[in-house]
């Protein structure tokens, strides 16, 4: 099975959510993961859903996406033309005897520490997502107490954006909207 990663654009309406998850559930598709922001234009949601499957699943998802009243665009994120991220949140517990180690493992994969006592150390650590599952392989040998993972987060490499436009179309478009 391959990962898919596809990004889209809906309407920042109650409901939009709703619909798009279902759509998965009624075609029987898993997603592995989503994450849902507000863009720079509070009327439009970005939408960031990673799922596994084969190539006749992925067209088959994004083509029933393109059929919902509220998605404006849809586009699988490809690793050559896009960047990836995820965030997590990390609690590890901590004696004397191993907290230098910890916060040097910390250090190596430039995580931040946002939460210090005596008994935890809370981190953060943002990248891809072998990065991620290497650090929390390291970290379960201390003991993890707690773990909070988001869903990818992609955008198009360079200028492009995900509705297709790029930043000479951005240009035209503010001089055209100032006449």
């Amino acid at each position: 099975m391959n990962k898919y990663i596809i990004g889209l654009l809906v309407n920042n309406k109650y409901s939009v959510l709703t619909r798009i998850s279902s759509l998965f559930a009624r075609r029987g598709y898993n997603i592995d993961s989503l994450t849902v922001g507000v863009t720079n234009n509070p009327e439009i949601s970005r939408m960031t859903i990673t799922l596994a499957g084969n190539d006749h699943d992925r067209d088959q998802v994004i083509k029933q996406l393109e059929k919902l009243h509220d998605v404006l665009f849809v586009k699988e994120m490809n690793h050559d033309e896009s960047v990836f991220r995820e965030l997590v949140l990390l609690k590890v517990a901590t004696t004397k005897a191993n907290r230098q180690e910890i916060i040097d493992a910390a250090n190596v994969f430039r995580n931040k520490i946002i939460d210090y006592s005596p008994q935890a150390i809370t981190m953060e650590l943002t990248g891809e997502g072998r990065k991620l599952d290497a650090f929390i392989e390291l970290m379960s040998e201390y003991g993890i107490l707690e773990l909070g993972r988001t869903g990818i987060v992609s955008l198009k490499r360079g200028d492009k954006c995900l509705d297709g436009s790029d930043s000479e179309t951005i240009k035209k478009a503010k001089k055209t909207t100032k006449k």
